[in-house]
């Protein structure tokens, strides 16, 4: 039910503050026993961890793009979802009346047959956004990330994970439908179903002629082609084996970097001291100051290999929580928010009562 946060500055460093702690810890030892041990040989060339990190950054990159992929695609289903839902709502409105019936309806009878179809279109919506929240046995490693965890519980909470979906749907649908679908698996397949038996049931009472019953009985179809799709990204995981590799790699060069910019700094050093043997007052304070800091200049690499292994850990890490775009993240496609949205928006096209409130931002989370 909360979705789309704006990650500023100091969110995504609260966010990995553990990693930021691991990686100054990884980027010291390697300092510690080079300058104050004495191992002078412990050192990686830059070459090969350039171009290691060079293929580190191609695979990081492709794993984003493809994760962003999902993402837009999924937001892009739901966008289809919304339009085919006023869509509907208006062919319901305008296309079930007594023009072609035998036996007149009043309006308030031709209303509540409106709602009927409304509400369980609701329905539909609701037990769809429930089937995309449900936790696949690949997203249980994101959601039990310490950082996530805390992150989640502090900031948000995702509806779904504490209203049950019986009591969501109950309200929609008539006590024999609420029977029927939870009698089956696919809950959402068979509100549609559902659907289309009352629409052949319409077009037999004469309440919906032919034509329009056809262009009806279409958009249901355009329903199930929408729910596939949202189904095709739920069921089906970013490849793990890219993942897997992706992550493995990630963290050889994050291990390895310290060691190949220690020669680096030792040399900016070297090169400090041989500029201040031409300084002509030797013996001053300033002097031996600079002397201390030139010898020991390779404990500036400590900062510089925190933050390069902050930047990539971190990238890998949004591709990684941006792989699966309906598990109820800050920043995943927020359904919660568009199913509520899409159903104020169908009951006020039917001048239906007690519309619900739209949810609120909480912590810059939509609700």
């Amino acid at each position: 039910m909360y979705t789309r946060r704006i990650f500023p500055v100091k969110g995504v460093i609260k966010w990995t503050r553990r990693h930021i702690f691991l990686f100054f810890i990884l980027s010291t030892i390697p300092v510690v026993l080079f300058d104050v041990a004495g191992l002078k040989w412990l050192h990686v060339p830059w070459l090969p961890l350039g171009v290691l990190g060079t293929a580190v950054a191609f695979i990081v990159s492709f794993k984003n793009n493809a994760s962003y992929d999902r993402l837009w695609e999924a937001r892009k289903i739901w966008g289809g979802i919304v339009n085919a839902s006023r869509s509907w709502t208006i062919m319901v409105k305008d296309f079930i009346n007594n023009d072609h019936s035998k036996i007149k309806l009043s309006h308030e009878e031709l209303h509540e047959i409106h709602r009927e179809m409304v509400h369980r279109h609701i329905a539909w919506l609701t037990a769809l956004r429930y089937q995309m929240r449900a936790d696949k046995p690949w997203e249980q490693h994101v959601k039990a990330q310490k950082s996530n965890r805390e992150f989640r519980e502090a900031h948000y909470l995702v509806c779904e994970d504490t209203i049950p979906i019986e009591d969501a749907i109950k309200g929609y649908i008539s006590e024999s439908e609420y029977q029927e679908v939870f009698a089956k698996g696919n809950k959402a397949s068979q509100l549609l179903g559902i659907q289309s038996k009352r629409l052949k049931e319409l077009m037999q009472q004469g309440l919906i002629e032919d034509f329009r019953h056809m262009e009806m009985a279409n958009m249901l179809v355009e329903f199930y082609a929408l729910q596939g799709k949202s189904e095709r990204i739920k069921n089906f995981p970013y490849p793990r084996q890219f993942a897997t590799l992706n992550y493995m790699f990630v963290w050889v060069f994050v291990i390895l970097l310290p060691f190949g910019i220690l020669e680096g700094f030792e040399a900016i050093g070297i090169h400090i001291i041989e500029d201040l043997t031409t300084h002509e007052s030797k013996t001053s304070t300033l002097h031996r100051i600079q002397q201390f800091i030139a010898n020991h200049f390779v404990w500036f690499s400590i900062p510089f290999s925190t933050l390069l292994a902050w930047v990539f850990h971190t990238m890998e890490a949004i591709g990684e929580n941006t792989e699966n775009p309906f598990e109820g993240g800050p920043n995943d496609v927020p359904i919660t928010n568009m199913s509520r949205n899409i159903e104020i928006d169908i009951r006020q096209l039917i001048d239906d009562k007690d519309i619900p409130l739209p949810f609120e931002w909480k912590n810059d989370i939509v609700m």
